[in-house]
């Protein structure tokens, strides 16, 4: 892609034109690299010999570029979604073999859903596809080498951690595969790293929002306990008097706005105004400091202050209600997050590459030749065999960059005689059988792809619109300007990252975290794509589309912009002390939570979109955090637990071949181009 000429000069500046550790991308595809690449020579009986996955040196968590939901793992589903796929896909090859189960979607809901399976029906015989070229869904790791070292960043989930306690069904998973929060977060994690050197929080302002660079030690991002010492933060602050009289206000007076209304009444009141309304109408605050709170929800909703209820604000504990003296509790009009951690909350670990060991543990257990070791702490430092993931006769099965564009009961699904799905891998097409079908993946894709689904269950999935968001990892060639600073984690209220922080200090088994700031560490940096002023959904999808349409080169420009911004005062040269770059894409994130603003909270709760959509259609149930309507690990293995058990009440089905016909034949007698 051409560079404008006025970009140029900086360009060099940032160091754009400088090679970087395995810069050898297009978009995040490495050229040249064939063991990755979207050519395979499958044969037309199996669709699986000769797969990328089962090829040496097959290992995507090393990859850089462009990763999540990367080029090549969407491209078939929108084609579906646009009704282009069927005008010119080739007639589908059957494979060789007939499932118990297939699954659809690899994470760790369709992991869970083929481990409950299999704990059920020890002989049974599963496969799982998946659209993306690793496991984990969501869960993704990245991995480099740093100087030598292993270095690892969740691309994805970041940690064991809910609103709720974990279920039964969840907490007893995670027991079975060794995981104890608890145990392992005494024993692994090592906040007194940084806390040892002084590091704690800083705000970036940028000038484009409020006038100037100009990067602040402290602010609102402490996770120690500590408090902030507003006076002197706002004092070097580059905002208006106003605005810094304001957010004082907000963050240490106890004013009462609603003095004449009950603790019920207050709540109330907040469920239905924004957390941006109650700041600017009711506590009449500076439009500036409005933008300094303006990002502050997007880390855990994936939208601004203008889109997120001021009563789960309260409840996640953010400023300005101290004096409202609100009785402590969730409420029924609370957001699934905000009553939940009203509530108290689960027990939390951070694995080094977050729940991505979840994910690693699951295909242990599932296929132990695929992932080495016995216990949880070797996991971590586990290379991952994806040569064994999809063995020739194995129990369990995992085909990776398989995407299903076609499912239906065979027969009428009221006495279904089982599932045939039908999925492109390497620009073939292919058709397998099954007695049952756990869809565990994205559940708004779940309408095109089950066409003789009924439309109001379709209608309901369509509104289960996931969160986009970038999780960037960047490989810095030390953190000495971090230090220098003062500095673990920088809010940027006005920047392309809302968020950038230092890694994680964990040691757990053979991994440890670095010590001295003379070395390389790697760099976890957040986006929320969001467009204020459109309802929480049409956020979403304006964002996913703004994702989508960046290039991997876009990405790189701002990261090295923002980092040189934010840490050139300390000698920090984007040019020179940028290793590598990792943009984790998830234009298709979090799960969607039902938002009091936009959401009718008064509907039954058998009403809800996300329980009329996971209603089981024969043979054939639907899994995935969407069904739970929480974005949380324990909603994934919940409702893969539920998933399952659907199936398993159902008469068990003989596994035998149905009768076949072409596909495209019979999506027109059917007057729909469609499976």
């Amino acid at each position: 892609m051409a560079v404008d000429k006025d970009k140029a000069p900086r360009d060099r500046e940032l160091g754009m034109d400088r090679p970087i550790d395995r810069r050898d991308f297009l978009n995040g595809v490495a050229i040249g690299a064939a063991a990755l690449s979207g050519v395979m020579g499958c044969t037309p009986s199996t669709g699986v010999a000769d797969a990328p996955q089962d090829r040496p040196g097959y290992y995507p968590p090393g990859l850089t570029g462009i990763r999540g939901n990367h080029p090549g793992a969407f491209e078939t589903a929108h084609s579906v979604r646009d009704g282009t796929f069927w005008q010119t896909a080739q007639m589908p090859h059957d494979t060789d073999r007939v499932y118990d189960v297939v699954i659809v979607g690899a994470g760790i809901s369709g992991l869970s859903a083929a481990h409950f399976y299999r704990a059920a029906r020890p002989d049974s015989r599963i496969l799982v596809l998946d659209n993306h070229d690793d496991f984990g869904g969501h869960a993704k790791r990245n991995e480099f080498r740093l100087s030598g070292r292993l270095e690892l960043l969740n691309g994805g989930t970041e940690l064991i951690d809910s609103p709720r306690p974990y279920s039964a069904v969840a907490a007893g998973l995670l027991k079975q595969l060794g995981i104890n929060p608890v145990a392992l977060a005494k024993a692994s994690e090592r906040p007194e790293v940084y806390r040892s050197l002084g590091l704690g929080p800083a705000t970036f302002f940028d000038k484009e929002t409020f006038g100037t660079d100009r990067l602040v030690v402290g602010g609102p991002a402490r996770e120690d306990g500590e408090k902030v010492d507003w006076t002197s933060f706002l004092a070097a602050a580059p905002l208006p008097e106003n605005a810094k009289r304001d957010i004082l206000r907000i963050e240490t007076e106890d004013v009462d706005y609603f003095p004449a209304l009950t603790s019920a009444q207050k709540k109330d009141a907040l469920s239905r105004m924004s957390y941006g309304d109650f700041l600017a109408k009711v506590a009449k605050v500076d439009p500036i400091a409005i933008a300094f709170y303006q990002k502050i929800t997007h880390d855990e909703w994936g939208v601004g202050i203008d889109a997120e209820p001021a009563l789960d604000c309260w409840g996640f504990g953010f400023p300005g209600f101290q004096g409202l003296n609100l009785e402590p509790g969730a409420t029924p009009r609370m957001g699934n997050t905000a009553a939940g951690y009203a509530e108290g909350g689960s027990d939390t670990f951070h694995f080094p590459d977050g729940n991505a060991s979840i994910a690693r543990l699951l295909v242990r257990a599932l296929i132990p030749k695929a992932m080495p070791g016995r216990t949880v702490e070797d996991v971590v430092t586990a290379q991952a065999n994806y040569a064994e993931l999809d063995s020739p006769g194995a129990g369990v099965r995992i085909r990776l960059s398989s995407t299903v564009v076609g499912v239906r009961n065979i027969g009428d699904p009221t006495a279904s005689r089982g599932v045939e799905l039908v999925y492109v891998r390497g620009g073939g097409v292919f058709r397998v059988h099954a007695a049952n079908c756990v869809l565990a993946s994205w559940n708004m894709m779940i309408p095109y792809i089950c066409s003789d689904m009924p439309d109001e269950q379709k209608a309901a999935l369509h509104k289960l619109v996931k969160v986009p968001l970038i999780y960037a990892s960047v490989a810095l060639r030390n953190w000495q300007p971090f230090k220098k600073l003062g500095v673990e984690i920088i809010t940027a209220p006005g920047s392309y990252f809302s968020s950038a922080r230092l890694n994680w200090p964990v040691d757990i088994g053979d991994y440890r975290s670095g010590r001295s700031s003379d070395e390389p560490i790697l760099l976890f940096m957040v986006r929320t794509p969001c467009m204020p002023g459109l309802n929480e959904r049409d956020q979403h999808r304006a964002g996913r589309a703004e994702l989508l349409g960046t290039s991997f080169e876009d990405f790189e420009r701002n990261i090295r912009d923002q980092l040189g911004r934010m840490l050139g005062g300390a000698g920090f040269d984007p040019a020179q002390d940028i290793l590598a770059i990792t943009v984790n894409r998830w234009a298709h994130g979090c799960a969607y939570e039902y938002n009091p603003l936009f959401d009718d909270f008064d509907t039954p709760a058998d009403r809800l979109p996300h329980v009329i959509g996971r209603k089981r259609l024969g043979r054939i149930t639907i899994a995935n955090s969407d069904s739970g309507a929480a974005a949380y690990t324990d909603s994934a293995i919940d409702q893969a637990r539920r998933a399952v058990d659907e199936l398993l009440a159902i008469k068990t089905a003989q596994a035998d071949p149905p009768p076949r016909f072409p596909v495209r034949i019979r999506a027109e007698r059917a007057g729909r181009a469609a499976v």
